[in-house]
């Protein structure tokens, strides 16, 4: 039987019969028909032989039951066979019910069980003890109970080895989701969770292959595109005095696009390596935003000197993507500010062009999104989803915010070391 919900219903089946037949060996031990019964006749038959006939005087059976009641310590109370009340000490006792011929319990709610004793000629003998009296015994509830933490107990480990599975499975999609291709999980069994054990590994297997098939083709063209490239850079070389110095400084310019593209390629197939989590030093962001902005003129720092913790090269790539932006889409002057935010760092470039229209805020990390109505060459290529990536790579985030009343910031955020 290997269907996981028959199962769990025949764990659940087979723990309310054990409930039932240890109930029932219970109730037989304990209720009137089992041994108990048998002890109320015994008792029967001792207590007449101390007790005066049934037609005795009153006061003869009453004294008789004084010296029982002082033997016992306990209240107690003698019936005639049609119920009449004949005798009695302590505290009122219950009256077995007309319909009663055995001897038992006579049990009331909220209060102690008293036990009534059928003597042989007829008379009813009820008795309970006085230590009792304020502390009701219920010793079958009580046996049921443990009968009930027994059986909870011991289907415990049947259901937990069961959802246990399904733990490690989801445990395993976590994984995955999280960015570990490699993740797998333990098939166990042959029911419907080991089934879909085994079809998460062949999912995850598949989607490994393929990330690694796009990664190994991102790289190796990345790569094959240098060959041509150097070639090319090699005839704007020799063709450099006679070419047309405009169509010579307009080919020079696509090859240096087309190398720094190359480059982004390699870096966020770098990235997407979650096996490689590359450096990881102190860097000073200051420092680093101060030597990128030595690059170009329009650009102006200022701010206060932080520390993070992460790879300096990711972190150049960073900045430096980001004054690129600025240079190639906005309008002078470029200002840098580096500050702490909260328990982390803040990064902030800014400029004075048109800015960015507010539906394409967050479409402007996307690798290579074009503007809606823009022309050919109008758009973002991977710079600004590199700094992303590497930001969130470094804990952090990016994000543009729009300025009054033009241009607009890049804000990134990373963590402090």
């Amino acid at each position: 039987m290997h269907r996981l919900y028959l199962r769990i219903y025949l764990a659940v089946l087979a723990s309310l019969a054990a409930f039932a037949l240890v109930s029932g060996a219970l109730w037989r031990q304990l209720g009137d028909g089992g041994p108990a019964g048998h002890a109320f006749e015994v008792a029967g038959t001792l207590a007449q032989n101390v007790l005066p006939p049934a037609n005795a005087p009153g006061a003869e059976q009453q004294a008789a039951l004084n010296k029982l009641a002082a033997n016992l310590g306990a209240d107690v109370a003698l019936f005639a066979a049609d119920r009449t009340r004949l005798a009695a000490v302590g505290d009122p006792l219950p009256t077995p019910d007309t319909g009663r011929e055995r001897s038992g319990w006579l049990r009331r709610w909220g209060g102690p069980p008293a036990g009534a004793i059928h003597l042989p000629d007829g008379r009813w003998l009820v008795a309970r003890a006085r230590h009792d009296r304020h502390r009701p015994v219920f010793g079958l509830f009580f046996g049921l109970a443990l009968v009930a933490i027994a059986v909870g107990v011991g289907a415990y480990p049947v259901v937990r080895r069961l959802t246990a599975r399904l733990e490690r499975l989801q445990a395993g999609v976590e994984s995955l989701g999280a960015g570990d291709l490699s993740a797998r999980v333990k098939v166990e069994g042959r029911d419907e969770v080991a089934q879909l054990a085994r079809s998460f590994n062949r999912a995850a297997g598949r989607i490994e292959e393929l990330v690694g098939a796009h990664k190994s083709l991102l790289a190796n063209a990345s790569h094959e595109l240098r060959t041509p490239l150097a070639r090319i850079r090699m005839a704007v070389e020799l063709l450099k005095e006679n070419a047309d110095p405009r169509r010579k400084r307009e080919l020079e310019q696509d090859i240096v696009e087309l190398d720094a593209l190359i480059d982004e390629i390699l870096t966020a197939s770098r990235l997407d390596a979650i096996g490689d989590p590359g450096a990881n030093e102190e860097v000073d962001l200051l420092a680093l935003a101060s030597e990128e902005c030595a690059r170009y003129e329009e650009a102006q720092l200022a701010g206060e000197l932080v520390t993070v913790r992460g790879d300096p090269r990711l972190l150049r790539r960073l900045i430096r993507n980001l004054l690129e932006n600025a240079r190639r889409h906005g309008a002078p002057p470029v200002e840098v500010r580096v500050s702490r935010a909260g328990v982390g760092a803040e990064l902030r470039v800014s400029d004075h062009g048109p800015g960015i229209p507010d539906a394409e805020r967050e479409g402007v990390f996307q690798p290579f999104h074009r503007f809606a109505g823009s022309g050919e060459r109008a758009g973002a290529g991977l710079g600004l989803a590199l700094v992303r990536q590497i930001a969130r790579r470094h804990g952090g985030d990016a994000r543009y915010v729009a300025g009054a009343p033009s241009g607009g910031s890049f804000v990134v955020t990373l963590h402090t070391a």
